[in-house]
């Protein structure tokens, strides 16, 4: 098995050369995965995007489209039993929850390992495997819910229970007419049931995760529903993490009594995962591939990130620059072209 640079290296082989000269990445990943899975003897998929290695857009998100990824991984696996090694920055909890139930119907026992982070929605699919495989490196993130909102200066994110903290404390500070010019503002951005989501994605977050642990990890277990509850609270609670990029360690997991095991309990395992791991990380920061779903037998699903290019009208060939995106309008400078103003 391979370093980071020992697979560097490899790819500069010739024999690791497609006809232009370039690297085979495929090559060389798809030869790692292929030992990892020959090693553990179980089906093997990687959910491994582009978020680690370099700026990205939305493309590495979690989504519904992504179920056409695993069923084009799993189809015609043999096994019952799936290692699934997880890379991503999270997104959609619906998409997730999608996700998890349709690899439920296909495999028996799921491992979900982790080779550096799987944060937010991607903790929830950990969270519902039958066992968590971590380094001491790697990390689980918060469940709690994420929300865009628009503002003059452009869309922030921000934790929905910092958006219901924060109207709790408007509602106290606006008793006062002296504070309304300050906080109207801020309010102007809540759109109409953004207070209502706020709570409900908290309470579909728990809940889910809380019927999976039941359901899978924790099954047998006398406590399971005590544990698959306060881990479920843990997870959704921002009042703890105080930031949705907080990191959950292997030993928070363990201490929450879920099944957790260390990756250095098998050596020869970490080795086999790193590598793959290495491998994904190189196609991903030397390529334009941001989101790859892709089993051990080679079949794989692969989003593209790609730039688009404009020539300015009339300029000569070899001229041709990126698309800069305009910035959003004040809303002082929409106010004024409203009324035709500049």
């Amino acid at each position: 098995m391979g370093t980071w640079g020992e697979i560097l290296d490899e790819l500069t082989r010739p024999e690791n050369r497609l006809p232009n000269g370039s690297p085979d990445f495929d090559k060389v990943r798809r030869r790692y995965l292929a030992a990892l899975a020959q090693k553990t003897g179980r089906a093997t998929i990687v959910y491994s995007t582009a978020f680690l290695d370099k700026d990205t857009s939305s493309n590495v998100a979690i989504v519904l489209g992504d179920v056409q990824g695993f069923m084009n991984a799993v189809a015609r696996l043999q096994q019952r039993e799936l290692d699934l090694l997880i890379s991503s920055p999270g997104g959609s909890a619906e998409a997730t929850e999608s996700i998890v139930a349709y690899l439920r119907t296909q495999f028996d026992h799921i491992r979900a390992i982790i080779p550096v982070a799987a944060m937010s929605a991607a903790t929830m699919l950990a969270l519902g495997a039958d066992e968590i495989v971590m380094g001491a490196h790697s990390q689980l993130g918060p469940i709690d819910p994420q929300f865009v909102i628009s503002t003059p200066d452009g869309p922030r994110a921000a934790p929905g229970q910092a958006i219901l903290d924060q109207f709790e404390q408007a509602k106290k500070e606006c008793r006062d007419p002296q504070n309304l010019a300050a906080w109207m503002p801020i309010l102007r951005a809540y759109l109409p049931g953004l207070l209502a989501m706020c709570q409900d994605q908290r309470d579909l977050a728990k809940r889910v995760v809380r019927q999976w642990l039941e359901d899978y990890m924790l099954r047998g277990d006398p406590e399971a529903e005590k544990k698959a509850e306060a881990a479920a609270d843990w997870f959704t609670n921002y009042e703890y993490f105080g930031s949705h990029r907080r990191r959950v360690s292997l030993h928070d997991v363990r201490e929450l009594g879920l099944r957790v095991t260390a990756l250095e309990d098998d050596g020869d395992l970490q080795d086999a995962v790193l590598s793959v791991h290495h491998c994904y990380s190189l196609t991903h920061s030397t390529t334009a591939a941001v989101k790859i779903i892709e089993n051990h037998l080679g079949k794989a699903y692969v989003k593209i990130e790609r730039e688009i290019i404009i020539a300015p009208a009339g300029a000569p060939p070899g001229t041709a620059r990126p698309v800069q995106p305009t910035p959003p309008p004040s809303r002082a400078a929409r106010r004024r072209a409203e009324r035709g103003q500049r």
